[in-house]
């Protein structure tokens, strides 16, 4: 049989052929470059690089929509990690600097398949740093995506002519909007938004089409994410966190922010969002004992890809796609 278009959802379900493909194989010299990349730059920024856990008793429930997956772990229920973070909390107490290659699975809602760029299972860098500001994070941001996107354009150059890209430098500092600003411009460009919620997978692929460049939207609403992220102290309400975005209708990059580190802080963003404390123990525990403040964000490897590579669609950007609702190898 012939090789088959990636980008089709049908290549999903029949992954060794769409893997013969001339355009996958260029995609995935691109992707390895990008790791490599990625990992170079964070050792020379003093990072080390640690084992990211897949199953734990809790995760993220910050996952926007989508839901956990859960086993039972010798009669103990488990989760699948959604995302790493309470580890990197837990693991900043012993390095000041550190990062991780972290799978994720979140069982996203059937119609996501529709905005091209979410996955079931994705990997993402993901990293967390002590005694540092957010706008320390979104300044780490800039300088890691402009030494990626400057490697891949020298070291895979017949690459990207050979999928079509034209893949622009990019150089820091990028556009930064505040949440209520990318809403007030969601909304003028008749977009639906909320002041108090995430910005809408429509209206987010629209913010990021009206930008060249990546930008930055900081400081969410207090409610729109998960217990971890820090309220400022001289602004409730407002979280000191961010998102960046690829420009050209890409949509998000990275999500990060300053972690809420104490005990009796996170145990009032838990009551305050509705999360249940029980089914976070040992994550209370580690904090009542103390966790320095620290910053983070995780930036997915497949969307970057995605990006990179200017492809149509996000199964495109990995060897063997979990594409929601689609049972696929």
């Amino acid at each position: 049989m012939e090789p088959q278009d990636p980008s089709s959802l049908e290549s999903v379900r029949f992954r060794y052929l769409a893997l013969r493909h001339p355009q996958m194989k260029l995609v995935l010299k691109v992707q390895d470059q990008i790791l490599t990349s990625l990992r170079d730059f964070l050792r020379k920024e003093g990072f080390i690089e640690i084992l990211a856990p897949i199953i734990g008793p809790a995760t993220d429930p910050g996952i926007r929509g989508a839901k956990q997956a859960s086993i039972q772990y010798y009669g103990a229920p488990f989760k699948i990690m959604s995302s790493m973070i309470l580890y990197k909390q837990m693991m900043i107490s012993s390095f000041k600097r550190i990062f991780a290659l972290s799978p994720n699975i979140r069982l996203e809602p059937v119609e996501s398949v529709k905005t091209t760029r979410h996955l079931a299972e994705f990997r993402q860098i993901d990293l967390e740093m002590v005694y540092a500001s957010y706008e320390d994070a979104m300044t780490l941001a800039e300088r890691l995506l402009t030494s990626v996107v400057k490697d891949i354009k020298e070291k895979c150059s017949e690459e990207l002519k050979g999928l079509g890209r034209k893949l622009k430098e990019v150089h820091g500092p990028f556009k930064r909007l505040t949440h209520k600003q990318a809403v007030e411009l969601a909304r003028s460009n008749g977009h639906m938004a909320s002041y108090v919620e995430e910005i809408p997978w429509d209206a987010e692929a629209a913010l990021s089409a009206m930008h060249d460049e990546p930008f930055f939207i900081y400081d969410y609403p207090l409610v729109s994410r998960g217990f971890y992220d820090r309220e400022d102290p001289v602004r409730p309400g407002i979280l000191r966190d961010f998102d960046m975005l690829y420009p050209e209708g890409f949509g998000e990059a990275i999500s990060g922010g300053e972690r809420e580190h104490t005990y009796n802080g996170v145990l009032k963003r838990m009551k305050l969002t509705g999360v249940d404390p029980e089914e976070y123990g040992w994550y209370l525990q580690m904090l009542r004992e103390g966790v320095p403040p620290s910053v983070g964000f995780g930036i997915g490897v497949e969307r970057l890809t995605r990006w990179i590579c200017g492809l149509k669609t996000i199964w495109e950007a990995v060897p063997f796609p979990k594409v929601p609702g689609i049972a696929s190898p």
